[in-house]
């Protein structure tokens, strides 16, 4: 299933035919499956109102390929115990994987919980149209797991992404007179003052909250022209110790720029590390960890559990590949940690 997902181009917002590959494979196994733009899910046989339910999650969109690639993206290899190809590992490994657990438990009775596997679309631009647009679809959801390449590794907790766009204001006047109030200047000091602070609260997980600058423009491209605004974007990774209008307080009190969210969706989030589904991964040797990326785990209005087979390094990275041993690995420790959980005792 893996390679077949690997052979057609699933970009943020063109996941249309992976999500039609999907739906084939439940077919084909005369499983019904649900699908809302182009993210299909499925809930287990003997589906109980009454019970419970986990969801397992995880994204079938992909990046683009980068340009150092050096194998075809779209074409899977299988060599020296590695599958190659554009998503095996990010997050097509986690996907399949979950999906042979959701198979796995599908037609048993007495499960303590029901189960919804949810293949979803635009995770990698963090778009309106995936789990966040699917959540009022699916039935009320106890908590979940999220499949992402941690190494079969617990990642209990994620930093929030809040971008910013910050404009700097000045007066335009000719660079080689006394003219102007240059806007780029303006700029640079904020930027320094970016760099330079620190907020007080260091979480035990996440580590602090973490600024960084990632584009500066003008609007004028002439070299004699002091420039009248100046625009910014700061990357901010917030911890859970802060809310995001904390931060954002913080940044404009601090800042001669005016500054302006895109959007403050994708929140920090933490499971509980005496939540049963923690616990099942402790008694089974999984560390866990605050993980600094952002996935759709900032979506979920539950607690969620990030975890899955691959390794996040090898994310976005020319010529991706899993190792087929993490994928049997990952099903297999996923079921006995659900295990734990779902089955009557």
């Amino acid at each position: 299933m893996l390679k077949k997902l690997i052979t057609i181009p699933s970009f943020s917002k063109e996941e249309s035919a992976t999500a039609d590959c999907i739906e084939v494979f439940f077919s084909e196994r005369n499983v019904e499956s649900n699908r809302y733009l182009n993210n299909v899910w499925s809930t287990n046989l003997h589906f109980d109102e009454n019970k419970p339910t986990l969801l397992l999650n995880s994204h079938h969109d992909t990046v683009k390929p980068n340009k150092a690639y050096t194998l075809n993206p779209f074409l899977p290899i299988e060599k020296e115990g590695k599958l190659f190809g554009l998503g095996s590992n990010d997050a097509g490994g986690s996907l399949v994987s979950l999906l042979s657990v959701f198979l796995h438990y599908y037609a048993q009775e007495n499960l303590a919980y029901n189960i919804v596997y949810a293949a979803t679309a635009e995770e990698e631009i963090s778009g309106n149209n995936g789990i966040e647009i699917l959540l009022p679809q699916l039935p009320a959801i106890e908590f979940g797991i999220v499949g992402e390449p941690t190494q079969m590794q617990m990642a209990v907790a994620e930093r929030g992404l809040l971008v910013l766009d910050a404009v700097a204001t000045g007066k335009p006047g000719h660079a080689a007179r006394n003219e102007g109030d240059n806007a780029l200047y303006k700029a640079i000091k904020d930027i320094q003052w970016i760099e330079n602070y620190r907020f007080d609260k260091v979480s035990e997980l996440l580590g602090s909250v973490k600024m960084t600058v990632t584009v500066i423009e003008t609007e004028n491209k002439a070299h004699n022209v002091v420039p009248s605004s100046c625009n910014f974007v700061i990357d901010v990774r917030v911890n859970e110790c802060y809310s995001f209008e904390e931060v954002i307080n913080t940044i404009q009190s601090n800042l001669q720029s005016a500054v302006q969210p895109r959007s403050l969706r994708m929140k920090s989030s933490a499971i509980p590390l005496d939540h049963p589904l923690v616990q099942a991964g402790k008694k089974l040797g999984r560390s866990w960890y605050g993980s600094p990326t952002t996935s759709d785990k900032a979506l979920m209005p539950f607690l969620t559990l990030k975890m899955g087979p691959g390794d996040s390094a090898r994310s976005h990275s020319a010529d991706e590949f899993i190792y087929l041993t993490e994928i049997e690995e990952g099903i297999k420790l996923y079921i006995e940690i659900l295990d734990q959980l779902i089955l009557k005792q």
